[in-house]
C-alpha cells in the first residue's frame, strides 16, 4: 500500500533557492505575492555557489536567484535551466560595525586599517569567497585597500553573507563587509553603522535569476512577478540598483 502522497498544492509550491543577500527583500516580495495571488512559496536562503552545486546534484529547486550571474550561466551550460535567465539586480557591499564596536564604519576602510594595527580589530567577518559572491567581492575590496594579506588570521568566514552579517551584528566580529541589502533592513540597521564601499573597488555584483528545467507554472508566475515595477521598487528600497537589460 502506498504511503501518504504530497498534495497537488504542495507539489506545485515553488521551491526557491535565493542568495542570502535577498533574505529580507525577497521575503517581503514573497509575502506581497502570496497576499495578491494566494500562491504559497517556499524560500531557502544560502550561498549562490552552494546552491549551484546542489542543483547540479539534483536538488529539487524550481527557481534560482543567484548573487552572481556566472553561477546561472554555468547551470545553463550544464542543461539544468530553462534558459539563461534574467538579470534582476546589481548588489553593493559596505563595512558594517555594531554600535558597541570600537571600529568606525568608513567607506575607504581607513579606520579598519588603523584598528588592525592598534589592536582594536580582533575579527573581521566576510562571507566565504570560495562560494559566496559577496565574500568574493569583499576580498577584492580588501585587496584594493591593501589589507587582504594583513587580515589573514583575523577573518571569520560566514557560510553566506547573512551569516557574516550576524557575526558583525552580534559582536562576534568587530566589523563585517556585508551586503547593503542586509544593512538596510531595519533589524540590522538599528543595531549598527554602515558605510558603502565604492563600486570601483570590486567586480560588479550582477545578480541573475533563472527557472530550472521542469519548473511548475506557479514558479513561472513568481519569476514574472519579480520583473514587475512593484517588485523592482522593493529591490530599490533595499539598496539594489537595477540592471539595464
Amino acid at each position: 500500500m502506498l504511503g501518504p502522497q504530497p498534495s497537488t498544492a504542495a507539489a506545485n509550491t515553488p521551491l526557491v533557492a535565493a542568495a542570502a543577500d535577498l533574505k529580507f527583500a525577497l521575503q517581503e516580495l514573497a509575502d506581497q505575492y502570496e497576499r495578491q495571488s494566494g500562491q504559497a512559496l517556499r524560500l531557502v536562503f544560502g550561498s549562490s555557489g552552494n546552491f549551484h552545486a546542489q542543483i547540479l546534484q539534483g536538488a529539487p529547486f524550481h527557481l534560482y536567484l543567484s548573487a552572481d550571474e556566472d553561477w546561472v550561466f554555468r547551470l545553463a551550460a550544464a542543461g539544468k535551466t530553462e534558459d539563461r535567465g534574467r538579470a534582476y539586480a546589481l548588489g553593493r557591499i559596505g563595512l558594517y560595525v555594531a554600535k558597541s564596536s570600537p571600529v568606525q564604519a568608513d567607506a575607504e576602510l581607513r579606520d579598519l586599517a588603523a584598528a588592525l594595527k592598534d589592536g582594536r580589530l580582533k575579527k573581521l567577518a566576510i562571507a566565504n569567497p570560495e562560494h559566496a559572491p559577496y565574500g568574493a567581492r569583499a576580498q577584492e575590496a580588501l585587496q584594493h585597500a591593501g589589507l587582504w594579506q594583513a587580515l589573514q588570521g583575523k577573518l571569520v568566514l560566514g557560510e553566506n553573507v547573512a551569516q557574516a552579517t550576524q557575526f558583525a551584528v552580534s559582536g562576534a566580529a568587530q566589523a563585517g563587509i556585508i551586503a547593503q541589502s542586509l544593512a538596510l533592513a531595519p533589524a540590522i540597521a538599528e543595531r549598527g553603522r554602515f558605510a558603502l564601499i565604492d563600486s570601483s573597488w570590486h567586480q560588479v555584483l550582477r545578480q541573475r535569476m533563472v527557472l530550472l528545467k521542469g519548473a511548475p507554472a506557479p514558479a513561472r508566475h513568481f519569476y514574472e512577478y519579480l520583473a514587475t515595477p512593484a517588485a523592482k521598487q522593493v529591490l530599490l528600497r533595499y539598496g539594489f540598483a537595477l540592471p539595464q537589460d
